[in-house]
């Protein structure tokens, strides 16, 4: 059985309006076909898509640790799955974690606060959102909902978890992909014309292999157009990840980093 690779957009708080979109496909030599994108609108559909059964690879537009500055000065543990269990039970709930990290960030000089994770930057001329950031794109949010999830799913977190082998979960970034192919440009979170050019872009070079992954996408005219036109981004964002599932699973270990810390965790292609 061939394993089916997953690029999931997270969203803290899916809805119909903000999903979490699931893009599914299955990789063939050096062609990777999508086959379907779906919409989980609450996290219970999250959480059954985590305990479907394997083999499955998944790609995770969210942080999988935390920086390990902050970590080791509040003490939450010295693993990844640790930290989330420990910042669970003093934070019951997520704007408690927001309390804690702004508590601890005002302690700081000003430009200190949201500090990054050493994989957060290891990409010249790009840096992912800090996970320590909960407003605007509220990415420690996204940690502090998926990253718990995965955990109690028994999902296998190399370099960080060990759990059912057949079911895989990695960090991705879809930024950095998209990076690759149109530089800073932003293509999503806009109507305007210029930004729906940049996602015709990215999806015609992902279609003829243009970027170092060394895969090809294959779409229907259909689901090319539907990436296109969607002027949030969310459903190229998940297959964005999904091409960086389909490269780590090719890969020595998933493609994992050389030296892994267990509480910052790592991103796949950085």
């Amino acid at each position: 059985m061939t394993t089916e690779l997953w690029g999931i957009d997270f969203s803290s708080a899916p809805t119909r309006r903000k999903p979490i979109v699931v893009a599914r496909g299955r990789l063939a030599g050096a062609v990777l076909r999508l086959q379907r994108v779906e919409m989980l609108t609450t996290q219970a559909a999250f959480e059954a898509l985590l305990i479907e059964p394997g083999p499955w690879l998944g790609a995770f537009d969210f942080p999988f640790g935390l920086p390990r500055i902050f970590v080791e000065t509040l003490q939450l543990g010295e693993r990844a799955a640790e930290v989330i269990h420990e910042l669970q039970r003093r934070c019951p709930t997520r704007m408690d974690f927001r309390a804690l990290v702004d508590a601890w960030g005002n302690k700081r000089p000003a430009g200190q606060r949201l500090v990054h994770r050493a994989t957060d930057a290891t990409w010249p001329g790009i840096s992912s959102t800090s996970p320590l950031q909960t407003r605007y794109v509220p990415v420690g949010f996204m940690y502090y909902e998926g990253f718990s999830r995965l955990i109690a799913s028994g999902a296998h977190l190399p370099g960080l978890h060990e759990g059912d082998e057949r079911r895989v979960a990695l960090e991705g970034y879809p930024g950095l992909l998209a990076h690759e192919l149109i530089g800073r440009r932003s293509y999503k979170n806009d109507e305007s014309s210029e930004r729906l050019l940049a996602r015709k872009q990215i999806v015609e070079a992902l279609e003829q292999g243009r970027t170092r992954l060394g895969l090809r996408l294959k779409l229907t005219p259909a689901q090319a157009g539907d990436l296109v036109a969607d002027a949030a981004g969310d459903k190229l964002d998940a297959v964005l990840c999904l091409v960086q599932a389909a490269w780590a699973t090719g890969q020595p270990r998933h493609g994992q980093s050389a030296v892994v810390d267990a509480v910052e965790g790592w991103i796949t292609t950085a």
